[in-house]
């Protein structure tokens, strides 16, 4: 099966603000606004990560955090969520309108916690927009 890019379903998008939630409720209430700032995203979730406060085996939690680290690629970078569907399933993603750029950042700080990494939430981030820059450049 080729990939099929389609919007977001409404329960889908109800998924990812659920996860987004979590994330940002790690803030006191009066600084949840934080959250709207890529940088502060991102800080969140290395303090999250630096606190141990999720196991390697909290799937949902590590890909909630994938989710936050994916709306901050979306802010740098103005991707657009997506839903991605081949033979593995269908799952959340970023595009790069224009070029065929697809990013899944749901899995990009599980994968690597599950494997027992420990992950500098700002150089993932650095090296995915180069990466994203490079591809665009080269005509992607």
């Amino acid at each position: 099966m080729e990939q099929k890019i389609e919007l977001l379903t409404a329960e889908e998008a109800r998924h990812a603000e659920k996860q987004r939630t979590w994330v940002r409720e790690h803030f006191v209430p009066e600084a949840q606004h934080k959250y709207d700032d890529a940088h502060e995203k991102l800080r969140l979730i290395q303090t999250i990560l630096d606190a141990g406060w999720i196991e390697p085996t909290e799937t949902w939690k590590l890909q909630s955090l994938g989710i936050t680290f994916g709306d901050a690629l979306a802010q740098k970078l103005e991707l657009t969520w997506v839903a991605v569907e081949d033979d593995t399933g269908r799952d959340p993603a970023l595009i790069l309108e224009g070029t065929t750029i697809v990013l899944f950042p749901l899995t990009m700080i599980s994968k690597r916690i599950e494997r027992g990494e420990t992950v500098s939430v700002l150089e993932l981030f650095e090296g995915v927009c180069k990466m994203v820059k490079q591809k665009k450049d080269e005509g992607w």
